[in-house]
């Protein structure tokens, strides 16, 4: 069991979480994060051996806020189980918009831009990255399990190009530095089908 993350901590999680997401990993340095976290590099090491290992801190509290803030509520079981994906593209929309106000760009997805930056560089980065995609394909494939009615469909490969999906139109949205990108494709994820002779 872990022990409880604190306050120094915390903040140099939450400013290393802003400035990777922000910016992106080659371009954030430990300096640069223990000045925006107010500490000094000694309680960086503290706590952190390497940026590495605060990366890796900080790939999982970005999926831990996504999945209590949107994931969870998006997957809820109160609609039928299709309508759940098409919830997910909505939170995911408004989520998007809500932080361009803030920071005056279409940021995208945390770990999809760590992975593109970072899967040939580091592999516990890559593998932990991995990981948690197939989480996120998992809780998909759960939810057109439910639906019950994909017959014929291979539901694996179905999941997996639903996510693949999401990711790339979070990459496109990004690109052109526009949330209605988000607004006018994310829907269609939850039309993607594979059957199972393909």
């Amino acid at each position: 069991m872990n022990a409880p993350t604190t306050d120094t901590q915390q903040r140099i999680l939450d400013a290393a979480r802003e400035l990777i997401y922000a910016r992106s990993y080659a371009d954030v340095g430990v300096a640069e994060i223990c000045e925006h976290a107010g500490v000094q590099k000694g309680s960086f090491y503290h706590f952190y051996p390497s940026k590495r290992d605060l990366t890796l801190a900080v790939i999982d509290a970005h999926h831990e806020f996504f999945k209590e803030k949107i994931v969870d509520r998006a997957f809820a079981t109160d609609i039928p189980p299709l309508a759940r994906i098409e919830r997910f593209a909505k939170f995911v929309y408004e989520f998007q918009v809500q932080l361009k106000e803030e920071v005056g760009r279409v940021l995208g997805c945390p770990l999809g831009n760590l992975a593109n930056e970072m899967a040939t560089q580091d592999e516990l980065i890559r593998e932990r990255i991995e990981e948690l995609f197939r989480l996120a394909q998992s809780r998909i494939r759960h939810v057109l399990e439910e639906a019950g009615e994909l017959q014929g469909e291979n539901l694996d490969a179905t999941a997996r190009a639903m996510f693949a999906y999401f990711e790339g139109v979070m990459m496109l949205a990004k690109t052109q530095n526009d949330p209605e990108v988000l607004r006018n494709l994310l829907p269609a994820m939850a039309q993607i089908r594979i059957n199972t002779q393909s």
